[in-house]
């Protein structure tokens, strides 16, 4: 015979764990599955990572299915350039889309001679000879490598195609409350550069900071379940690394 108290205390039990999980979802740290090279040299497919929300206070989308429980943002506090962020697409306020914050509320942003511009300043970069395999998609792509130095001071890696396929743009005016992102594989990002898909990415849409790597796993080697290949699959060295 069914104990219909044991039933009732596991139900009570599953729905407490429940409501606890979606608070420190919703209020302290959200895990997030890198599925594109957008973000390469930094972040690779299959990169599992923790971003926290509380970094730039809350929205509605700080809550699983952003419910319009309210407007505009609590305890709010700004980004920095240089910020790697999830943040929800303007396109339909649902995709989550991480890239890195390159430009500020006022910034002019513009690429010339594929050179990226930031208040009509040249963003300074380095060459580094780095031997480092870069994709788009499944495509390993021929790039060059750089670290680059953002006016704040804040240093990252980014690659470009050696063919530099992004050459010129017009100037990105950042809007009012809004921030201008770009992905660090530079040839391979659908970022702020595409006003119809992404374009500025309001304040309220930002989710939160990516912090830090707390698994790797190399798809194309090997699913997580094909255990005879952890040893080649499973990116030991990336495993609980900072994000930069």
């Amino acid at each position: 015979m069914i104990d219909k108290k044991i039933i009732t205390e596991n139900i009570r039990t599953l729905f407490y764990a429940l409501i606890i999980a979606v608070i420190i979802r919703s209020l302290f740290l959200q895990p997030f599955y890198i599925p594109s090279s957008s973000m390469e040299p930094n972040l690779l497919v299959g990169d599992r990572i923790f971003v926290t929300k509380f970094s730039y206070g809350y929205s509605k989308h700080s809550f699983p299915f952003s419910p319009p429980i309210f407007d505009g943002r609590l305890f709010s506090s700004n980004p920095k350039r240089g910020d790697i962020i999830v943040f929800k697409t303007p396109a339909d306020n649902r995709t989550d889309y991480i890239k890195r914050l390159i430009g500020l509320p006022g910034d002019e942003i513009q690429f010339i001679d594929s050179n990226l511009y930031i208040n009509n300043s040249e963003v300074l970069k380095s060459k580094k000879n780095e031997k480092f395999e870069i994709f788009c998609g499944k495509k390993n792509i021929d790039i060059f490598f750089f670290e680059e130095i953002l006016p704040n001071g804040v240093r990252h890696n980014a690659v470009y195609l050696k063919n530099y396929s992004f050459n010129d743009s017009d100037k990105f005016i950042v809007p009012k409350d809004h921030y201008f992102f770009l992905g660090d594989n530079r040839d391979c990002s659908k970022d702020s550069r595409f006003l119809a898909s992404v374009g500025y990415v309001h304040k309220n849409n930002l989710v939160g900071k990516a912090q830090f790597i707390f698994f790797s796993s190399d798809k194309r080697i090997g699913s997580f379940f094909s255990f005879w290949k952890w040893n080649k699959s499973l990116r030991f060295e990336r495993f609980f690394k900072k994000i930069k």
